[in-house]
């Protein structure tokens, strides 16, 4: 996955979360794409310019990558 598309799923979360959910949302960006921001060869402020979400998500993007060692992701509609 290149930058660009890193930037517009990251855009596409943003926007497509919940009331209220749009930290949550940044978080899970994190932790499901860490691999891949990991590779892209940006750091996570770029990413964060590139998707021209607001500049303070970046603390929350980087959360989500540390998160990500410790998380495993449920398919969707799996409860817990």
């Amino acid at each position: 996955m290149d930058d660009y598309e890193l930037a517009s799923k990251l855009r596409s979360m943003y926007e497509n979360a919940r009331r209220n959910e749009a930290v949550c949302q940044i978080n899970l960006f994190g932790i499901k794409y860490a691999q891949e921001i990991k590779r892209s060869g940006r750091t996570v402020k770029q990413l964060v310019e590139l998707s021209g979400i607001n500049k303070g998500y970046v603390t929350e993007i980087s959360k989500g990558i540390k998160l990500s060692k410790f998380v495993v992701l449920k398919e969707k509609g799996e409860e817990g």
